[in-house]
This record gives structure tokens, C-alpha cells and sequence, in this order.
């Protein structure tokens, strides 16, 4: 059973967060948000209050979540765009809890990464890492999810795999591709963070799915799937980040970024644990040929407009 009291999800317009939302909702828990995008369409009927994040004003941020029963949070930033990077996010992250704790909140769930390391050379890793250890010094109840990759509807990477997969007549891959990575249903993961407020102990979980792939194999049952089987070759990291660059400057968008070409082929996005969720990537594929990959998702279209729901953008 859900602890009482208020449930808020960082995010809840966005993509993982709204999942999260829509499960609470589903179990009666009564859901607010906070929100970069409090006027994007509420895709709850406004059965989910927003409120900002009013990160340069802690003290409002207190009072959004005085009393609340648990925080799920999502929060994070993919990569820098206009000066906001991993170590602002590091940085509002622990505004966050900071207030959590004033505010009093029971519980936290926290989305994190497979493979956080304070030690690593990649700053998204490195500041994935940095909050965790924020989380685990604020003295609040918690549990860390760690995702590797997550699928579903509104997702970017499997998406725009299939996207590149329908408009070119070959597809790159960085080196060999046979660096490994896992993905889960991004439902999955909601699920996962759901059960997590029923238990009172601090636990971290590897929340990936039940298939595993090397890259090159995820491309080719990708392809198979939506029945555009393509060529798939090897290039070295760089002209293929270069060739990404040159994607994204055609789309308006950053496809992938070194941080990314880097944690994937590291094999940072592959954990030696069992399978937390249960939705096979290659079976929600097939239900979803129709609409998998038919067309572009921008991560910098959402940020820049931030009132029209994902499915627009």
C-alpha cells in the first residue's frame, strides 16, 4: 500500500516522469509535480498539480513539498545546452534534497544510472555518482534506480535508431558495436519506483530489462523489426560522432553526444545483475512497428517548447 500524503514527481509532463505519474494516479495517490514546463499540456486532465522548480529560490521549493509523502525524482540534464550541464544538475539536485529534508518528506526514489562513478572521467557518470552520495547523506529514507536504457512511447535513443534506420540507406556504428547495453520499458521503471515506497530500507536496484544486446545487435533487430534491415558498419568513434554532428545539424538537434559515444562504448549501460523489468524491448517493438522510428524526437525541441506535449515535438 502507497504511504498517505502527497506523492511528487519531478517531471511528471516529461517522459519517465509521466509514467511514474500515471501509475500513482492509477493506485489513488494523490500526484503534484515539479516542473521546468508547468504550462506544457497536463496529459492528466489536470489531475496533476504543477508547480516549478524554483531552484534559485529554495525556500519555495520547501513549501512545494512540506509534508509530502515521498519524492520521486527524475531530474536530470542529458547534456549542456546554453551553460546548464552535469554539474548544474549536480548543483540543483542538491538543492532539491536540501529542502526535501527541511520539508520533510518520508521517502525519496531516485533515478540514477547503471555504473555512477565518482571517479570517472565522464561528467555525466561522475555527477550521476555525486548525487547519489548527496542522497545517501541527507538521512532520508531512499532507493536508487539504476537504468541503463529506457524504451517506450516518447523515447529518444531506440526511436531515433529506428528513425535513422527508415531515412539511410546504411547505419554507422562506433568501432566494432559490440559493447553491450540493456534496456528497460520505461513502465517497467515506473512500476519498479511504485513498489519502492512499500518498503522502509535503503536499497539501490539495477532497474534494466530482460534482453541484453551488444549495439550492433540492437540496430540489427531493430532494422528486422520494422523491416528495414540496412547495412551496418564499423567507424571509428570519432568520424562517427562527427557523422552525428552532421545529423544533428541537419534535424536542429544533438543526436548523440561524446558523453554518450563514450559511456556506450565503455561498457557503462551493461550490468552483471538479473533483469528488474519484465517487457522485452523486441516484443513492445513489434507492437509498435507502425510508429516506431516514423519520425524525429528532438531533446532541444522539448526544451524550447516547453508547452506542447512530447508526441508534437
Amino acid at each position: 500500500m502507497l504511504p498517505d500524503g502527497i506523492h511528487i514527481v519531478t517531471g511528471a509532463f516529461g517522459f519517465s516522469g509521466r509514467y511514474i505519474a500515471r501509475r500513482l494516479l492509477e493506485s489513488g495517490a494523490e500526484v503534484h509535480t515539479l516542473t521546468d514546463s508547468p504550462d506544457r499540456e497536463n496529459p492528466f486532465g489536470g489531475r496533476v498539480k504543477a508547480h516549478p522548480y524554483s531552484f534559485d529560490d529554495p525556500a519555495q521549493i520547501v513549501e512545494t513539498l512540506r509534508g509530502a509523502a515521498v519524492l520521486y525524482n527524475t531530474y536530470w540534464i542529458r547534456f549542456s545546452n546554453g551553460g546548464a550541464g552535469h554539474a548544474k544538475a549536480v548543483a540543483n539536485t542538491r538543492t532539491l534534497f536540501a529542502a526535501a529534508r527541511k520539508a520533510g518528506v518520508g521517502r525519496i526514489i531516485h533515478v540514477s544510472i547503471t555504473n555512477p562513478s565518482e571517479d570517472s572521467d565522464l561528467s555525466y557518470f561522475r555527477g550521476k555518482a555525486r548525487v547519489e552520495r548527496l542522497l545517501h547523506e541527507s538521512g532520508i529514507s531512499h532507493a536508487i534506480l539504476r537504468p541503463a536504457v529506457l524504451f517506450g512511447d516518447d523515447d529518444i535513443l531506440i526511436n531515433n535508431i529506428a528513425w535513422l534506420l527508415r531515412k539511410l540507406p546504411v547505419f554507422g556504428v562506433f568501432g566494432d558495436g559490440e559493447y553491450r547495453l540493456q534496456p528497460i520499458f520505461v513502465d517497467d521503471l515506473a512500476r519498479l519506483a511504485v513498489e519502492l515506497t512499500e518498503v522502509d530500507d535503503n536499497r539501490t536496484v539495477n532497474a534494466v530489462g530482460p534482453e541484453t544486446f551488444t549495439f550492433r545487435g540492437l540496430v540489427e533487430e531493430i532494422g528486422r523489426i520494422i523491416g528495414k534491415r540496412r547495412p551496418i558498419l564499423g567507424v571509428p568513434p570519432t568520424i562517427g560522432y562527427l557523422i552525428g554532428a552532421a545529423i544533428g545539424k541537419a534535424v536542429g538537434d544533438v543526436v548523440i553526444n561524446w558523453q554518450e559515444v563514450r559511456g556506450l562504448m565503455d561498457g557503462l549501460l551493461c550490468v552483471d545483475s538479473p533483469a528488474a523489468g519484465e517487457t522485452k524491448l523486441t516484443e513492445w517493438a513489434s507492437a509498435h512497428v507502425q510508429t516506431l522510428g516514423a519520425r524525429y524526437a528532438s531533446e532541444l525541441a522539448r526544451r524550447e517548447n516547453r508547452r506542447r506535449p512530447y508526441r508534437e515535438l
